[in-house]
C-alpha cells in the first residue's frame, strides 16, 4: 500500500521540519475544510503552495468544502497531483471529475460514513480514486468504522469485474490492526493522522505501516 500522511495533527508551528519527518512517504494529505460542509475549518490552498517549495511528494488534496467546482482550479494551480471532492458536496459530480481531468489532476471522490458506496456505481469508469472516509469528516482520532471494509470490498470487486483503474484510499482511524484490514480487502492508499505523528520514528512507522 502507499501511506499518504495527513500532518493536520502536526506541528504547525514548524510544519516544513514536520513534513520532512515523513519524506520517506511517497504521498502527502491535505485535510482542506471550510467550516460549513464540515464544522472544521483548517487551510486553503496557499498552504499547499508553500508545501510545494520543499516538498517532492505526490499531493493528494482532499477538500471537505461546499461548491467545489468553485475553488478546484486553486489547488490545480498550487501543485495538487489529485484532488478529491466529496459526492455529497455537488450536484453534478461527473462534470466535475471531467474538469479536473481537463487541468492534468487526477480526479477523485470522497463519500462519508453513511452515504452508500453504490451511488458511485455510474461514476466508476470515469474516476482515478475513490476515498472512503472510515470516520466522520471533519476531526482527527476518531475510531475506524468497520462497515467501511464493505465498502472496499465492493470496490475492489467492481475493478476487477470491470478492468477500473482507480485507487481506493481510506481515510480515518488508521493504526496497523486496520491498515491490515483494509490492506486484505483491497485498499490501495491509507491516509494516517494522529497514529503516525505521535511516532518518535515516523519513517519507520510509515515503512511498517505499507508492509502491513
Amino acid at each position: 500500500m502507499i501511506c499518504s500522511p495527513s500532518f493536520l495533527s502536526s506541528n504547525f508551528n514548524k510544519l516544513k521540519e514536520e513534513i520532512l519527518s515523513v519524506d520517506q512517504a511517497k504521498w502527502l494529505h491535505f485535510d482542506v475544510m471550510d467550516g460549513r460542509f464540515v464544522k472544521n475549518q483548517t487551510y486553503d490552498d496557499k498552504l499547499v503552495k508553500e508545501v510545494k517549495q520543499y516538498s517532492m511528494q505526490f499531493f493528494d488534496v482532499h477538500l471537505m468544502i461546499e461548491n467545489p467546482e468553485n475553488y478546484f482550479i486553486n489547488y490545480v494551480n498550487a501543485g495538487a497531483d489529485v484532488i478529491t471532492f466529496h459526492y455529497e458536496a455537488t450536484d453534478d459530480p461527473l462534470a466535475l471529475i471531467k474538469l479536473i481531468k481537463e487541468k492534468g489532476v487526477l480526479a477523485g471522490i470522497s463519500i462519508k460514513p453513511d452515504t452508500k458506496v453504490d451511488v458511485l456505481n455510474d461514476l466508476l469508469p470515469h474516476l482515478d480514486l475513490i476515498l472512503i472516509m472510515s470516520v466522520e469528516p471533519g476531526r482527527g482520532g476518531q475510531e475506524f468504522i468497520f462497515d467501511s471494509i464493505n465498502k472496499i470490498n465492493y470496490l475492489h470487486q467492481k475493478r476487477l469485474d470491470y478492468n477500473y483503474h482507480y485507487y481506493i484510499e481510506v481515510d480515518g482511524g488508521i493504526n496497523l490492526k486496520t491498515a491490515k484490514r483494509v490492506r486484505n480487502a483491497g485498499c490501495d492508499v491509507i491516509v494516517v493522522g494522529s497514529f503516525l505523528f505521535k511516532s518518535s520514528d515516523r519513517n519507520s512507522l510509515i515503512e511498517e505501516l505499507e508492509n502491513v
